[in-house]
């Protein structure tokens, strides 16, 4: 005969279990802000979270960062299109087995010739598919993707890159089909993911509907997604607390913002996480007067970094260098070496001073001061530290004001070079010197607006890219940190801490903490009302 206790335990054994089960509530339209057009609907063609961040949900990796832990690294490395994955001997090959059964949304069969189309299109072997590029440096080790049968696709490496399948798991690196053309993935986008896309409204939404063939069971929760573009933060935000929206566009919440938010949505969630998210000033190094290194430099020594971090981030912010600092970054300079570089070393007073020695010495002065308009995208989050970059400029001779570029046109008029001086925000894929410095400076990235090139740079690029040694490799980076910032090739003022809100009836969802770019799938997403 059972005992009492056994039974007792067992009945509660089953009602947790049972709850665990069936807490999650299928149905509903998950209903988020965006806050602008997009300049495209295509991931692979675009560098921006207004593409990625609405799209990412119609579409698979081979590879995902887990999307319910903060960090992403290796080890948190999951599968989705790829069941397992294998490296020889040798860490040059990576054989994927693929997952059978998957369809596009359109019906046709996803198969390893998938793969192999995708990423023959990003290393540059079908250079003619795409019209932007943007990762194509990412895929610079890349020699070859072969195919064994409709489920088994190898990355054939020129040389070992530790960082080659984080490359793979972030948000940026979907698998295309075959058999679409690169215009049709532009505004009708077809991908294998838990939302299909059903229709976009410039300035008005983006909706995707619940995709009922997904290749994972039960999933996704929720029947939509409408994405409502809402340009003006305060209506969005207001909007938000009101709960016309159940989640913000992500880290569109500010520190000053952030108490005002909270306190009248108490019940909402708003993590305030670093963001891997550089405030930068893009300088065109083509563009005289811009290319004499002098004026460079002043306008390095010109940026009062600290300043610009407690007026827009309440001091949450970090002055850094280009890789994310630490503690959260692995690969950043510590501050105590970061203190000894040009624009960081002595005080505010001494830089200004000694800039304006500077630009006296090119010729300029209170009565013949340099006139430039510096560029911004129209994003609240450049615009706010943009005004305060002119404002300091302007303390050494510029006569400087400033240009707001709408974001659907941005990178296009940034890629192009057609601007003398930017404010600008970069973000990072993943916290690794293969993403945020050979996207930003090797000479031939498409990302690198400043037109920044240095051979010996690019060498110590490719040397830190195939070190497998960590700390060894830190010191290869370090050593590029350096030499960027005193070349002036992207003056860094700081990386960003921001909040992205959600309302307490949103589950299954966590907010990465090192990359804004890798955690919209919301497949396990569901909707307690």
């Amino acid at each position: 005969m059972v005992s009492l206790r056994v039974f007792l335990a067992a009945l509660v054994w089953l009602g947790l279990t049972g709850s665990a089960v069936h807490a999650q509530k299928p149905g509903g339209t998950l209903r988020i802000y965006h806050i602008a057009n997009p300049p495209s609907l295509s991931i692979h063609e675009e560098a921006t979270i207004s593409t990625v961040m609405p799209m990412m949900a119609v579409f698979n990796n081979l590879v995902l960062f887990d999307l319910r832990k903060p960090q992403n690294s290796l080890d948190t490395i999951v599968p989705e299109l790829a069941e397992s994955w294998s490296w020889d001997a040798g860490r040059t090959k990576l054989t994927f087995k693929l997952r059978s059964g998957v369809v596009w949304h359109d019906g046709r069969p996803f198969t390893a010739k998938d793969v192999q189309c995708t990423w023959n299109r990003l290393s540059g072997k079908d250079a003619g598919y795409f019209r932007k590029n943007p990762r194509l440096v990412w895929y610079d080790n890349l020699e070859d993707v072969t195919v064994e049968g409709d489920a088994t696709a190898t990355f054939h490496l020129r040389r070992p890159q530790p960082s080659f399948l984080a490359l793979l798991a972030s948000g940026y690196s979907p698998v295309y089909p075959c058999h679409l053309a690169a215009k049709d993935m532009r505004t009708q986008p077809v991908g294998t993911g838990p939302f299909k896309f059903v229709a976009y409204a410039a300035n008005v939404s983006i909706s995707l509907a619940r995709n009922p063939n997904y290749w994972r069971s039960g999933r996704p929760y929720a029947d939509a997604i409408d994405w409502r573009i809402t340009p003006n933060r305060s209506t969005r935000q207001l909007a938000f607390i009101a709960g016309e929206f159940d989640m913000t566009f992500v880290s569109d919440v500010t520190v000053p913002l952030l108490k005002d938010v909270t306190a009248q949505a108490p019940k909402a969630t708003c993590a305030l996480v670093p963001s891997n998210v550089s405030v930068n000033v893009l300088v065109n190094s083509e563009k005289p007067p811009f290319d004499n290194p002098k004026l460079r430099r002043a306008m390095a020594l010109a940026l009062d970094r600290q300043a610009i971090v407690d007026v827009i981030t309440g001091g949450k912010a970090t002055v850094s260098a280009a890789m994310m600092p630490p503690p959260q970054g692995l690969w950043g300079l510590p501050p105590e070496e970061l203190g000894k570089l040009l624009g960081y070393s002595g005080s505010q007073e001494e830089r200004q001073t000694e800039a304006r020695r500077i630009m006296e010495e090119l010729g300029y002065g209170p009565a013949k001061r340099l006139a430039i308009r510096v560029a911004t995208r129209e994003f609240q989050s450049y615009r706010e530290p943009a005004v305060l970059i002119v404002d300091q400029l302007n303390k050494i001779y510029f006569d400087a004001d400033l240009e707001v570029i709408e974001s659907a046109v941005w990178f296009a008029r940034m890629g192009r070079g057609d601007f003398a001086v930017g404010a600008n925000n970069t973000g990072a894929a993943i916290d690794d010197p293969d993403v945020m410095l050979k996207e930003n400076f090797a000479c031939k990235s498409e990302l690198n607006f400043s037109r920044y090139c240095n051979a010996d740079v690019d060498k110590l690029l490719a040397a830190q890219s195939e070190e497998v040694d960590v700390e060894k490799r830190k010191q290869l980076v370090w050593q590029i940190e350096r030499k960027l910032i005193e070349d002036v090739a992207r003056p860094m003022i700081y990386h960003n801490r921001a909040a992205t809100c959600w309302h307490a009836h949103l589950k299954g969802f966590a907010r990465h903490e090192n990359s804004i770019y890798n955690n919209w799938r919301f497949d396990d997403v569901w909707l307690d009302k």
